[in-house]
């Protein structure tokens, strides 16, 4: 007897996200992309220029949003951010958490203010943001970006390296403990031609031959290369999906010797 088979297509259609630190780069890739998959988008960040430009390309894609800066590393601006989502559109069914802020110091020369910047927006940073929206979300979705300097010892980002190592740890633990009504995922980019990398993972640069050699197309991504797995990590059709780091780094992770 045949078994039962239901399909859950790969969409956002529908649904409202908030995205914090999304407007440029990554998170700006995967608002963009949720808008065109029919999500409402609310995409933040701490420039008032920014979220405004960033807004408008989300009208321009048939989707609503709401203009409104946020400071991840103030618990008061994330809470009045969720309020005013909430008030705007009724409920949230997605948070994506896409920072971006980086201390180029080695573990002997980082300072213990930079230690601490780097801690508050991209750990501590993303523990409130978790916190404060999935007590808004009777289920829903909630993703991190996560970053190969987890994995990997990349020279001159001793903090930033260990807060996103945290913050594999965090993902894990938020979806066991939110779960199963809230599930909570994490995609991994590879090296993304980003404003962080430009001169220093960029063509011509010593780093980006050994990119070159580790990855099957010889090149770094593309912000939008991002989106399509925080679509489905975000959609109905992951809902056996959480506490997972997925990796898009066309195969720079699983890359040993050359030939």
């Amino acid at each position: 007897m045949p078994l039962d088979y239901t399909h859950t297509p790969v969409t956002v259609d529908g649904k409202t996200a908030v995205l914090i630190g999304a407007t440029s780069g990554i998170g700006r890739a995967i608002a963009l992309g949720f808008a065109a998959e029919g999500a409402d988008v609310v995409a933040t960040s701490r420039s008032e220029d920014r979220v405004a430009r960033t807004a408008e390309e989300i009208r321009d894609r048939g989707a609503e949003t709401l203009e409104r800066t946020c400071d991840a590393t103030e618990r008061d601006e994330i809470t009045a951010l969720r309020d005013a989502v909430e008030a705007e559109f009724g409920s949230i069914d997605i948070l994506v958490y896409a920072p971006s802020y980086i201390a180029r110091e080695s573990i002997d020369a980082v300072s213990d203010e930079q230690w601490d910047e780097v801690f508050d927006v991209h750990l501590k940073g993303a523990y409130r943001a978790t916190q404060v929206f999935a007590e808004a979300m009777d289920e829903g979705s909630i993703l991190h970006v996560a970053s190969a300097s987890a994995t990997s010892a990349i020279p001159n980002l001793a903090a930033y390296s260990v807060a996103k190592g945290g913050l594999d740890t965090l993902v894990r633990v938020a979806a066991e403990e939110l779960g199963p009504e809230i599930r909570v995922n994490a995609v991994r980019p590879g090296f993304i031609v980003s404003e962080q990398t430009q001169g220093t993972y960029t063509e011509g640069e010593p780093r980006f031959e050994t990119i070159r050699d580790r990855t099957t197309q010889e090149r770094l991504g593309r912000p939008e290369e991002i989106a399509g797995a925080a679509i489905y990590l975000a959609s109905d059709a992951a809902s056996y999906t959480t506490g997972e780091i997925v990796d898009v780094d066309d195969g720079f992770g699983a890359a040993t010797f050359e030939e």
